[in-house]
C-alpha cells in the first residue's frame, strides 16, 4: 500500500445516488455534498419523479440543504414509465443540464420499483426518442423473472434484454448502473463508447461473505445483492485499471435502521459519508496508486472518481479540490434521519484507513 498522502483530486462525481426527500434531506444532501461535486439524482421516490417539472421542484429541495460555499451540483433523472411521452423528453432535453437522464427500472427490480417498465421491449419508442434526443439512458439491470437465481439477475439481464437494446439503438448514451458481475464488465467493455458503467465502493470492498459473516448482516443487503469474489476481482480491475467507461456511482441507499434490521429488511446500503475514504481503500489494496505521481491526481484514482463520469455525461468536471489523507477514523454508530429515526452506515463502528478532509474551491 502507497504511503504519499495527501492526494488531490478534482472534485469527484457521483455517477448514481439516492438523497430521499423531506427531512431525510437534512442528513443525505450534507454527507454527499461533502464528498462531491455533483451527483446523478435518482428518481424513485414515492411518488416517482415522472415529469421535468418534478425533478426541478426536487432539486430546489435538494439545493435549500447544500451547505454554504459547496459546489455540490444535483444533477436529475426522470423515472421512466410506459406513459412517458416525447413531450416530456423534450422538456428534458432543454432543461439545461439540470436534468439529465432518465431511468429505467424493470417493475419490481428494487426499492420502489413497482412503477417501473413491466415489459422493456414496449419501451423501445421511447429509447428512439431518448436517441434522437442525445438523452442518456440509465438501467438498473437486473431481471425479475422469479425463477432467475438472485445472483445470476444482472448476466440474465444483459443476455434476455440489454444485447438487444445496444444492437437496436447504436447511438443512444447508457449507463448499466451499479455493475457488479464480470458480464457486465465484459460487456461494457465491448459495447462500444456510447455504453457506460457506474461502480459502488461498497462491491469492490466487498463480496457476499459479508452479508453473513458472524450472522446475518442486514446492512450489507442491497440490490444488486454482492456477488462472488471471482466478480469482486474483475469489478477492482476495471475500476482501477482507467478501462475506458467505468465510473464511480455510490448508490448510497439510506434507510431507516427500524427497517433496516428486520425481519424483512430493506434492501440498500449507507456509504455517502465515508464513500469517497472507501474507494481509496481499493485503490490502496489494489497498489493502483502511482507513486511516481507525488500524491497529484493519484494514477487512475482522479480518472474513475472525478473525470470519466463527467466525460460520458458531457459536462464539466466539478471545480474544485478533495483532499484525502491517509489517517484512520472511526466510523460513527447512527447519524440522525428523518423526522425521529437514525440510519446506519455501512461501516458503523469500523476505523477506514483514509480521510477526506475537505472540499476546496479553485485550488485555494
Amino acid at each position: 500500500m502507497t504511503q504519499i498522502t495527501p492526494i488531490i483530486i478534482h472534485t469527484a462525481f457521483d455517477g448514481h445516488v439516492h438523497l430521499r426527500d423531506g427531512e431525510a434531506l437534512r442528513t443525505t444532501v450534507p454527507h454527499i455534498a461533502s464528498r462531491f461535486g455533483n451527483g446523478i439524482v435518482m428518481p424513485n421516490l414515492k411518488p416517482a419523479v415522472k415529469t421535468v417539472a418534478e425533478a426541478l421542484a426536487y432539486r430546489e429541495r435538494i439545493l435549500s440543504y447544500v451547505p454554504s460555499g459547496s459546489p455540490f451540483d444535483p444533477l436529475m433523472t426522470l423515472y421512466l414509465t410506459e406513459t412517458t411521452g416525447s413531450d416530456e423528453l423534450l422538456e428534458l432535453a432543454g432543461s439545461e443540464g439540470k436534468v439529465v437522464a432518465c431511468k429505467l427500472y424493470p417493475a419490481g427490480a428494487t426499492t420502489n420499483s413497482s412503477e417501473g417498465i413491466p415489459d422493456v421491449e414496449k419501451a423501445y419508442g421511447i429509447f428512439e426518442a431518448m436517441e434522437r434526443l442525445d438523452i442518456v439512458l440509465c438501467i438498473h439491470g437486473e431481471v425479475t423473472d422469479p425463477s432467475v437465481d438472485v445472483f445470476d439477475k444482472e448476466a440474465v439481464f444483459i443476455d434476455r434484454y440489454l444485447r438487444k437494446i445496444r444492437e437496436t439503438f447504436p447511438n443512444l448514451r447508457i449507463v448499466l448502473e451499479h455493475i457488479t458481475t464480470k458480464d457486465g464488465v465484459e460487456f461494457v467493455e465491448s459495447a462500444g463508447p456510447n455504453t457506460a458503467a457506474s461502480i459502488t465502493a461498497h462491491h469492490l470492498l466487498f463480496n457476499r461473505n459479508a452479508i453473513f459473516q458472524g450472522g446475518l448482516q442486514p446492512h450489507f443487503y442491497c440490490l444488486p445483492i454482492l456477488k462472488r469474489d471471482v466478480h469482486q476481482e474483475v469489478l477492482i480491475r476495471a475500476a482501477t485499471g482507467g478501462m475506458g467507461n467505468f465510473f464511480a456511482g455510490t448508490d448510497s441507499a439510506p434507510h431507516p435502521k427500524n427497517l433496516k434490521e428486520t425481519s424483512c429488511g430493506c434492501a440498500g446500503c449507507y456509504t455517502a459519508p465515508q464513500s469517497v475514504e472507501m474507494y481509496a481503500e481499493v485503490f490502496d489494496r489494489a497498489g493502483a496508486f502511482d507513486p511516481g505521481q507525488g500524491g497529484v491526481g493519484i494514477g487512475n484514482f482522479e480518472w474513475f472518481m472525478s473525470k470519466t463520469g463527467p466525460t460520458f455525461y458531457r459536462i464539466p468536471v466539478s471545480e474544485g479540490y478533495v483532499t484525502l489523507r491517509k489517517e484512520t477514523s472511526e466510523v460513527p454508530p447512527d447519524y440522525p434521519f428523518g423526522e425521529s429515526g437514525v440510519v446506519v452506515p455501512l461501516l458503523a463502528g469500523k476505523t477506514i484507513e483514509w480521510k477526506a478532509e475537505r472540499i476546496l474551491r479553485g485550488g485555494n
